[in-house]
């Protein structure tokens, strides 16, 4: 069964424990200390793989826990770093944070492998902690907790076309007709139940990707029928060809259907209605002899306002040529460039969310001093030596109202902050 929506739980490794030892060998009775330190939880990645279509896996595993790292041992051995955990997902999968529905990433374009949360960083082993008046300190730095998250897994294909209308009017069959895909094709409705896509290739290196977006009835926007589930994969889609059934085989207004349709295009994204659409009148062939012209009408209704019109049978391949090298025309004057979401959450955002104590205070030397569970935690977290993570850490600062205490203390530029063995500069 195809799944194109999943949620799971993800959490990186702690950090192995620093250890505490002392050196004892032959002839040295008194050897200092030489706890080593823990190793590095490991990284929760994301990665893409290119044979992955569909995010069923996911259905029958939910939850993605890294190794934690070793800890640290004797005669100053590192502990071992843990392996990191590599997630496989589809090209076009978007991660979203659960409770905000932000984006966290999307795995499309150039981002084939985005590491999420880190991994905790190890404790420091005793043997950091010797001084001259602390020659053998019996205590060692736990390791840093990884970091967790609860993400919703969303699949939108990656197409240049997309062909939507509604069911039963020929999307698959034409699907059929101009490319290699095979989708289920009968006179029923609702016969597609997933997105199906297809390569048309026009010969001379022409060519783009099309897909065959189902379910799109009246209320799709608001979750009636299938619509709701694959209106996302729309969104990645540069042309939109508006299938109709031209000749009313089944007694439909096909006028009214296109504008049906661009209601519930509107409702669920409105931006889709600033992208160009190309209408394919289809089932021509089955149109009767008597009466009035059926394109006549649609094309009167719709070229004024520069929709371009086809009529074409899917059955019989008349017009689909020239269907495909017009909706070619369009997409070379795009830039075909994949739509990537830009992230909207770091992970970051929940520790430093979190209602943890916090002192500012000024010790003996007359440092500024910032100490207690919120503090410690997000130096586990933060990364200080990128730009991006000392960043986002003086935005901690600044947001959780460290800042403004320092300066209720009396900090003026120049002062040095001093925070579980790290020293800074404070500057406005």
């Amino acid at each position: 069964m195809f799944a194109d929506r999943a949620k799971i739980y993800v959490k990186s490794g702690n950090g192995g424990n620093g250890h505490i030892s002392f050196r004892r060998e032959l002839y040295v009775p008194n050897g200092g200390p030489d706890g080593g330190d823990g190793g590095r939880g490991g990284d929760i990645i994301f990665e893409v793989d290119l044979g992955l279509n569909t995010l069923n896996e996911f259905r029958h595993i939910r939850k993605y826990v890294a190794k934690n790292g070793e800890e640290g041992g004797k005669r100053r051995c590192h502990g071992a770093d843990a392996e990191d955990l590599v997630i496989k997902v589809p090209e076009g999968t978007v991660l979203r944070e659960e409770t905000t529905g932000k984006v966290v990433a999307d795995m499309s374009g150039d981002n084939k492998r985005m590491v999420i949360l880190k991994g905790g960083r190890g404790g420091k082993g005793n043997m950091n902690y010797a001084t001259a008046t602390m020659q053998a300190p019996k205590y060692a730095q736990p390791g840093k907790p990884g970091q967790e998250l609860n993400l919703i897994l969303e699949l939108k294909v990656i197409a240049d076309v997309g062909l939507v209308g509604f069911p039963n009017v020929g999307k698959s069959t034409l699907l059929s007709r101009v490319t290699n895909a095979q989708p289920k094709i009968a006179n029923y409705h609702f016969t597609t139940l997933n997105p199906n896509l297809g390569v048309v290739d026009l010969g001379d290196g022409k060519g783009f990707v099309i897909a065959d977006i189902p379910g799109l009835i009246e209320g799709a926007a608001d979750g009636v029928g299938l619509g709701h589930d694959f209106l996302q994969h729309i969104e990645r889609c540069k042309v939109l060809i508006h299938i109709l059934d031209g000749a009313s085989v089944e007694g439909r207004d096909p006028i009214a259907d296109y504008y049906a349709i661009n209601k519930e295009l509107e409702a669920f994204n409105p931006e889709l209605l600033t992208r160009p659409q190309v209408i394919a009148a289809n089932k021509l062939d089955a149109a009767g002899t008597d009466g009035e012209d059926p394109m006549k009408k649609i094309r009167a209704e719709f070229e004024p306002k520069g929709i371009p019109v086809f009529g074409i049978s899917a059955v019989s391949g008349q017009g689909l040529s020239e269907l495909m090298y017009a909706v070619y025309e369009i997409l070379s004057k795009m830039d075909r460039t994949v739509t990537v979401y830009e992230p909207e959450f770091d992970p970051l955002e929940l520790i430093a969310g979190q209602d943890l104590p916090y002192s500012c205070f000024i010790d003996d030397e007359g440092n500024y001093c910032v100490e207690g569970p919120k503090i410690e935690k997000m130096l586990g977290y933060t990364n200080l030596d990128t730009e991006k993570g000392f960043s986002f850490f003086q935005n901690f600062l600044k947001t959780a109202g460290i800042l403004e205490k320092l300066e209720e203390l009396g900090i003026e530029d120049g002062d040095t902050v001093k925070m579980y063995g790290l020293s800074f500069d404070y500057y406005r």
